[in-house]
């Protein structure tokens, strides 16, 4: 009879259990599941905005089978979509299509603001390769708050691009225009610079990547054929099919000032070679510059090459006494001035390597 008793209790004391987890309003499963939903709501709510504010600069229309296509789900869902949408005052119904409204505009360029200042900061400060930003950003936008992107902002410096040249917007909601063209539509021979490089589809940017080409490079149209175009950069030519240069965006390179025309990046120093570093690129922000600043390499010091690796990176350079150590990709954002002089070599002395 106890042991029936003592059973029926701890049922009892299980099923109250239970019920406590899945009803209590803010810690039970019930609410975990509202909350769940809703998130998941406003995702496909937000990438449906951020959707419809990038055609409208691209000056497509947009349907709601697009829209269904865009984001992957059924007809009957867009629809449903749009009425909740056109219900909130985000969208306007058109016989041309479907449009923001300065309300749903204003939300989309937020979570575009979101996005792109997120893939800055994964880039400077947590120094995560170029390939992968898109799809962590991705997931990041939705959750950031204004007062947090309005923070993360300032903490950046307040940056003008995203790693992939596209223009960030502002805290007011001003998306700057962008003076850049299409590769293919640039002139032969003419010096340019890349502005933007797009992210999707994600092979042909890192086919992209993995040609060198970055937003800030300088490059070159040499030759232009219906099956391929030449270009050269850093005095190396590459080969790009007409889709792959369709995804870079170039402008017309600026003319060099004649004080920066002796500039040359670190990585362009014969070993022994003595330079005095007049800048750090302005492209490099965040973390790296702060690494770069901390280990000497300010403006007017001098440097010189004196260790090469046999794999080519990274690479030791004499920097105020010490030796330290960097990556191509982080010596090259080091711009300086060559002098006449060449270090000597230090023949049995022990260093110690700094790691940049």
């Amino acid at each position: 009879m106890d042991e029936t008793l003592n059973l029926t209790l701890k049922g009892a004391l299980l099923l109250l259990v239970i019920l406590l987890a899945v009803g209590l309003p803010r810690l039970g499963l019930a609410a975990q599941v509202r909350h769940l939903r809703q998130m998941r709501r406003r995702v496909l709510l937000e990438d449906a905005l951020k959707y419809l504010l990038s055609s409208s600069y691209q000056e497509q229309q947009v349907t709601s089978h697009a829209l269904a296509g865009a984001l992957d789900i059924s007809h009957a869902r867009a629809l449903n979509l749009v009425a909740e949408m056109e219900s909130a005052g985000l969208i306007t119904s058109h016989t041309s299509g479907l449009r923001l409204t300065p309300s749903g505009e204003s939300w989309a360029v937020q979570v575009l603001r979101a996005h792109r200042l997120w893939e800055r900061y994964l880039l400077d400060e947590a120094r995560m390769p170029l390939q992968h930003l898109h799809r962590e950003a991705e997931r990041a936008e939705h959750r950031l708050s204004r007062e947090e992107l309005d923070a993360l902002d300032a903490h950046l410096g307040y940056p003008r691009q995203d790693p992939h040249g596209d223009p960030i917007p502002t805290a007011s909601g001003v998306v700057p225009a962008s003076q850049s063209k299409s590769l293919l539509d640039f002139p032969l021979g003419e010096p340019a610079v890349i502005h933007h490089i797009e992210d999707e589809p994600a092979a042909l940017f890192n086919e992209i990547l993995e040609m060198g080409l970055r937003p800030g490079s300088l490059v070159r149209l040499i030759e232009r054929g219906e099956r391929q175009l030449k270009m050269e950069i850093d005095g190396q030519q590459v080969t790009l099919a007409p889709v792959v240069a369709a995804s870079i965006q170039v402008a017309e390179a600026p003319p060099p000032e004649p004080e920066r025309e002796a500039l040359v990046p670190l990585t362009e120093l014969p070993d022994g070679q003595q330079a005095r570093i007049q800048e750090i690129d302005a492209s490099c922000r965040g973390y790296t510059r702060r690494r770069l600043l901390d280990l000497g390499l300010t403006p007017g010091a001098r440097i010189s090459p004196e260790l090469s690796n046999a794999f080519g990176d990274p690479r030791a350079y004499r920097v105020r006494g010490t030796l330290i150590a960097l990556r191509k990709e982080q010596a090259q954002q080091v711009l300086v001035k060559p002098t006449n002089q060449t270090s000597t070599p230090r023949n049995g002395e022990e260093h110690a390597l700094t790691q940049a």
